[in-house]
């Protein structure tokens, strides 16, 4: 079974309109005006997911604020504008972390001889002293 989400076409239309505390003429009426279009089925009756729903009950908030069917029709469409890109967003950043992640080589640094940090490239090594040098502790030094 596939998964079920909030996009999910679930509700028939009687569902639904209970579910919104409408009567299922109202629901086929925002249907015509294109307020909330639910998806169909192949015998061509009206199925609701969850999300469908819940702009059904804002159409209901902002029709008794008086806002007119118009004005909801705009503020819907924004709203699922603003879902949309969210989304899109969702996706891009993911896209990006994945890539910034596969990608090889995306961070190879060395200290250089100062302290410094130097970026190579994948597959490179910083290029070893061979000199030998003697250490030995600090002692007074004498005059001669």
């Amino acid at each position: 079974m596939s998964d079920v989400d909030e996009n999910s076409p679930l509700f028939a239309i009687a569902v639904a309109a209970e579910l919104a505390g409408m009567h299922p003429q109202t629901l086929r009426q925002y249907d015509r005006l294109g307020l909330v279009s639910p998806t169909r089925t192949a015998g061509k009756s009206r199925r609701y997911s969850m999300r469908d729903v819940v702009q059904l009950r804002e159409v209901a908030r902002l029709s008794s604020e008086g806002v007119s069917l118009e004005g909801i029709a705009r503020i819907l469409q924004l709203e699922n504008q603003v879902v949309e890109l969210s989304a899109r967003v969702r996706e891009l950043e993911s896209a990006l972390a994945d890539e910034l992640l596969n990608r090889p080589g995306r961070r190879v640094f060395a200290a250089g001889v100062e302290g410094e940090v130097i970026s190579l490239k994948h597959g490179t090594r910083t290029q070893r002293r061979t000199e030998v040098v003697v250490w030995s502790p600090r002692t007074p030094t004498r005059p001669e």
